[in-house]
């Protein structure tokens, strides 16, 4: 399965589901001084960053330390993904943040991570890196363009809120899930694929 740059950016962008975290980031940020979100926001999407860049820049020698083949983490990805997906697509009434009121201002846990920097993402720039580490420069212009659409959507999530309303947003949600769930579903086939050929 050949990954384009562009389909790569839009399942960051899938992933990462800066829509419809919406909701849960307004909720995290209810205690900050409404003068100092803007920097939360950016300190946040930073983190995020640096954390997701880590891992795609050092994600084939944490597979060769651990001696995990690219079909394992093609797969495990397609599962994770699946699973996200699905949430996204029927959403219970657990939260990212496990339930726990906040208190105070959020520093990495839960915005930077899991709300951005979540398992999947995680899982996701590793697999881009370790199958195709030539194209570096395009996956990292990827995660870029995706942290920078994180970025803008929470600058201005109260107003896309109060814009789209809960409804819209809900359904923009559940419309990623869908797509994300057929991306999820052919890394499956394409691992399990690669993975039997090496059977014969």
């Amino acid at each position: 399965m050949q990954t384009s740059f562009l389909s790569a950016t839009i399942l960051l962008i899938l992933i990462t589901d800066p829509l419809g975290n919406i909701p849960l980031f307004i909720s995290a940020l209810k205690q900050v001084k409404p003068e100092r979100r803007k920097r939360v926001v950016y300190r946040e999407c930073l983190i995020a960053f640096l954390v997701l860049t880590i891992f795609m820049l050092f994600g084939r020698n944490f597979l060769e330390l651990m001696h995990l083949t690219d079909e394992s983490m093609r797969i495990a990805g397609g599962v994770i993904l699946f699973l996200i997906a699905i949430k996204m697509i029927f959403p219970g009434e657990g939260s990212v943040f496990g339930g726990d009121k906040l208190h105070g201002e959020p520093f990495i846990v839960p915005i930077a991570i899991p709300l951005i920097a979540g398992p999947s993402a995680m899982a996701t720039v590793l697999l881009l890196s370790t199958r195709e580490p030539g194209r570096m420069l395009e996956w990292m212009g990827a995660l870029t363009i995706c942290m920078l659409v994180t970025t803008v959507t929470f600058l201005f999530s109260s107003r896309l809120q109060k814009l789209l309303g809960e409804q819209a947003i809900t359904a923009l949600e559940r419309l990623m899930g869908l797509v994300l769930t057929a991306i999820s579903v052919e890394m499956l086939l394409s691992g399990f694929a690669s993975y039997l050929k090496q059977l014969h």
